[in-house]
């Protein structure tokens, strides 16, 4: 709330501006007061109402696809998920005036005055809630193009501290130049990257491509396998890099090329060639070089900022793999923006290894989880994913459903295999995904309003446990979890305190969760049993914020 001036003295005012007047001005600005208010900016608690029917795969899920606006899937993802995404990939709206960003229910075009405004205030409230699921090694991609990189990069260094930027991608995202562009051919979008803690993170290496291995060779048949020469000068000064060398033919070098010395002392230089690690041209009359064999160099590189479309695939592509998945009679009027699925499997290699967690709030097609189901079959991993999608729908077009006619159907047809349009088959990669539903319930009405199947819902997400069925028909759910056995207890009898004291029978640790914790504590006194109020544990969960981060009971 502003301070009320009016009963400021004159000393008191001019001290406020001289204050005010030091402080730095640097940082980016949007005009927050002067815009509507983000309608699904909401104080609403949010649980996840499970469909069965349009989820996928046999058994429990560890998969999560969520229909809904992402401000409510974000603040349901910190209560359950909160320190425990190690990377998450978005691709939001590029806010370029074409119908591509819905706020408060219409499209803003390229004459609304408060244009970036508005989207810079959209965007700042969903990467606040996203910062408080990474892990403390975690890390967050952003494709973004022209209209609001600019912006975008001051918003996050806002959100995630100047310290934590890590790069910004260029991804070559056309194979040919537009002849209809008036000034230059829009060739390339960006990816902006940043971790929660850039002395925690850590890129995985790229692996070795066959052209990088055409460059070693083996001329001398040396049994330690191919090798490349490498340059013995250096610029940085040695103080034993300046010596002559006799070469086999006879021919001696003086020293190095002027201004350089040799990477290593004369007795290190001849311990080499004793090992046969010195390459002296196939007469012997070369200047020394030093053979770096295949064997010895990382198997793996250092990611770089340029993607180009051979590595990756383009915008033509991913259009391709996605009308081949779902064979719309016009993609465009589907989803006119995918990624590819190689860009995509670019980010989870860089950044995930098997058993990591991905989320992608703006789930757009789905390409996220193809490429986490493709790692997966490739290394055996068992990534997870998590996809966000709202349904898109507007005044214009109520009944569009973009996460489930698009989302999850593609990551539906991905799983299970598909028939391409050409009739050729495809087979599926396994897996499955429990497909939920974002549903508001008043923060007055939490008490009497929030189910029994949503409680459990939340309680397994919470626990890190695969997702399994509410069965009303049991008066008690009980779930293995990592750290002890989760119960959850609708009501209270003599016979569910049987039941419980059974169940943690062997278990080591036991926290039932219960509307009536009081009367059980008092009635249950093993101390390997602990009790947490409902709905009051979630509804506390909930409203916290980065104290939450890694709060798994």
């Amino acid at each position: 709330m502003a301070d009320n001036y009016d009963d400021y003295s004159k000393e008191q005012l001019l001290r406020l501006l001289r204050e005010r007047d030091r402080r730095p001005n640097f940082g980016l600005v949007w005009e927050r007061d002067e815009i509507d208010h983000d309608l699904s900016v909401n104080n609403d608690f949010v649980v996840l109402d499970w469909d069965t029917d349009l989820s996928c795969g046999d058994g429990p899920q560890r998969n999560l696809i969520i229909e809904g606006d992402n401000f409510d899937a974000l603040r349901s993802l910190r209560m359950t998920h909160a320190g425990r995404v190690k990377c998450i990939y978005i691709d939001p709206p590029y806010n370029t005036g074409n119908r591509d960003f819905i706020y408060n229910d219409s499209f803003i075009d390229k004459d609304d005055n408060y244009r970036h405004s508005k989207w810079l205030e959209f965007m700042f409230r969903r990467l606040e809630l996203a910062k408080d699921l990474l892990t403390e090694d975690g890390v967050i991609f952003v494709s973004i193009d022209d209209n609001e990189v600019f912006h975008l990069g001051l918003l996050m260094e806002q959100v995630f501290g100047a310290a934590n930027f890590i790069a910004n991608v260029i991804w070559q995202k056309v194979y040919s130049p537009k002849s209809t562009a008036q000034h230059f051919s829009d060739d390339h979008e960006y990816i902006i990257c940043y971790a929660l803690n850039k002395n925690a993170w850590r890129p995985n290496p790229m692996p070795r491509s066959l052209e990088q291995d055409k460059a070693y060779k083996n001329p001398d048949k040396d049994p330690r396998g191919p090798w490349k020469a490498g340059d013995m000068s250096a610029r940085n000064f040695y103080s034993k890099g300046t010596y002559p060398i006799t070469c086999p033919s006879g021919r001696v070098v003086a020293g190095p090329p002027p201004g350089n010395y040799w990477r290593f002392a004369q007795e290190k230089f001849l311990e080499l060639d004793r090992d046969n690690r010195i390459w002296w041209g196939k007469d012997g009359n070369n200047v020394p070089a030093f053979k770096r064999f295949l064997s010895d160099v990382q198997q793996g590189v250092v990611p770089q900022t340029l993607w180009q479309y051979n590595e990756v695939g383009h915008t033509q592509d991913a259009k391709k793999e996605i009308h081949d998945i779902l064979q719309f009679e016009n993609t465009a009027d589907v989803f006119s923006t995918p990624k590819p699925v190689a860009l995509m499997e670019r980010i989870m290699r860089i950044a995930t290894k098997p058993g990591d967690i991905v989320l992608d709030f703006f789930a757009g097609s789905g390409t996220t989880a193809q490429a986490v189901l493709n790692l997966n079959k490739e290394d055996g991993g068992n990534r997870r994913f998590i996809l966000v999608s709202s349904t898109e729908a507007t005044g214009d077009t109520p009944d569009k459903n973009l996460c489930r006619d698009v989302c999850a159907e593609r990551v539906r047809r991905v799983v299970t295999g598909y028939t391409s349009k050409k009739g050729e088959a495809t087979a599926g990669l396994g897996g499955g995904f429990a497909y939920l539903r974002c549903r508001r319930i008043p923060a007055a009405t939490v008490f009497r309003g929030i189910q029994h199947v949503q409680i459990w819902t939340a309680l397994q997400l919470i626990h890190d446990l695969a997702l399994s069925p509410y069965q009303a028909a049991l008066p008690m759910q009980t779930a293995q979890g990592k750290r002890s056995v989760v119960i959850y207890l609708p009501k209270v009898s003599d016979a569910m305190l049987e039941a419980v004291q059974a169940a943690i029978q062997g278990a080591g640790q036991a926290v039932v969760y219960s509307w009536q914790p009081a009367l059980l504590a008092q009635r249950l006194t093993d101390p390997r049993v602990s009790f947490e109020p409902i709905p009051a544990f979630l509804v506390k969960r909930f409203g916290a914020r980065s104290s939450a981060r890694g709060g798994r009971p």
